[in-house]
């Protein structure tokens, strides 16, 4: 452990990629069938992006090249070339293989013969956990500068619900599924100042916790792993499958985000009012700030919070690991989020009913200035 005053951590740019053209909500329409107009409003998803062609599943790209894509953006706006990088911190759920690890694969695409990896294996709140661990890493000194990447391809699992059926025989709740999500990958690249450069105005704090321990997932992805015999998967109607506690998450799901904001607002001091940009991915949708009060946010919080919500899902839909960053570099790139904010970042995450929180201070100028 080191002995001396933590480092200052800066973020220096962020970066994102998003695979293909955007697929409207009339795009899906054609290929598995509408949803009706009440529903769209209530999950806010206009377009999204996919790794595989809605009309064949054949992949186009993969999660680790996504990843990639989205390092070179940020690795260009930070003015960092590749082998200044000394630690690779990827979050997906959705990785190329189960090992190697994704982050081996951009460490390879990025031409880096050796370089610290740490990979997460988590949804929405993977991102934000890594960061944090690449954080620490760079405050005690172990490392200096850090490649953060949250990157997700979900529409491997959606394609099999539709593909080969008439449109208007896919199920409405495999529908909602199949609308709600995109893929897609964001990069965050950091960087280690000298020892005791830290202050107080850009202290940094970070809580998380799963709270599902004695409910059923919200969120499952079967198939793959360990809980049956390979012969056994194998007969499953699809290989590998998505489910969704829908009226769950929707009921849970708010609790899970008030619990997390207020942890973070206690373990850091602040208010709501202290924070500038609240970098919540699904914050603005119906179905989940309808139920803020309920979940015990006050009017006054939720007025105040309406205000400083950062979130692009109407661009990208749910895209789990990749959410925050994606949705930090929307915000980042549209100077919704500037220097000298105060930033907090929060994800939630239906699996287990997880949350993840980190606040800090905001100092990289907008792209390009």
């Amino acid at each position: 452990m080191s002995c001396h005053p933590d480092r200052h951590v800066s973020i220096l740019a962020t970066g994102a990629h998003l695979p293909g053209d955007p697929l409207d909500n009339d795009d899906l329409a054609r290929v598995t069938g509408p949803l009706p107009d009440d529903v769209l409003e209530g999950i806010q998803v206009k377009r999204r992006h996919w790794m595989v062609d809605p009309a064949t599943g054949e992949h186009r790209t993969s999660t680790s090249q996504m990843a990639t894509a989205a390092a070179r953006q940020a690795l260009e706006r930070a003015g960092v070339e590749a082998d200044e990088i000394d630690l690779i911190v990827v979050s997906t759920a959705s990785p190329d293989h189960l090992l190697p690890v994704a982050g081996t694969y951009v460490q390879e695409q990025l031409g880096l013969e050796s370089v610290a990896v740490i990979e997460v294996r988590a949804g929405c709140v993977g991102a934000v956990q890594a960061l944090d661990i690449a954080r620490r890493q760079l405050a005690d000194g172990t490392y200096r500068t850090a490649l953060v990447i949250g990157v997700e391809a979900v529409s491997p699992l959606l394609a099999p619900i539709f593909l080969g059926l008439d449109p208007h025989r896919v199920r409405m709740r495999d529908r909602l599924t199949v609308y709600t999500f995109g893929d897609g990958a964001g990069a965050v690249v950091l960087r280690a100042g000298e020892e005791g450069s830290a202050h107080e105005a850009s202290r940094q704090v970070f809580a998380t916790a799963s709270m599902g321990g004695r409910r059923k997932p919200g969120m499952l992805i079967v198939g793959g792993g360990t809980d049956a015999p390979l012969a056994e998967q194998q007969r499953r109607k699809r290989l590998m499958d998505i489910k969704l506690d829908i009226p769950g998450t929707a009921s849970f799901g708010p609790r899970v985000f008030v619990r997390g904001i207020h942890d973070m607002l206690e373990r850091s001091g602040l208010s709501l009012a202290d924070i500038d940009a609240c970098v919540l991915p699904e914050g603005n949708a119906e179905y989940f700030a309808g139920e803020y009060g309920t979940a015990g946010l006050s009017q006054q919080d939720q007025a105040i919070l309406s205000k400083n919500i950062v979130e692009n899902l109407t661009d990208v839909g749910a895209t789990g690991s990749a959410a925050v960053p994606l949705a930090l570099d929307a915000g980042w790139s549209e100077g919704r989020v500037r220097p000298g904010h105060t930033v907090l970042l929060l994800a939630i995450e239906a699996s287990r009913y997880l949350y993840a929180g980190l606040t800090f201070t905001w100092e990289a100028p907008c792209p390009g200035k």
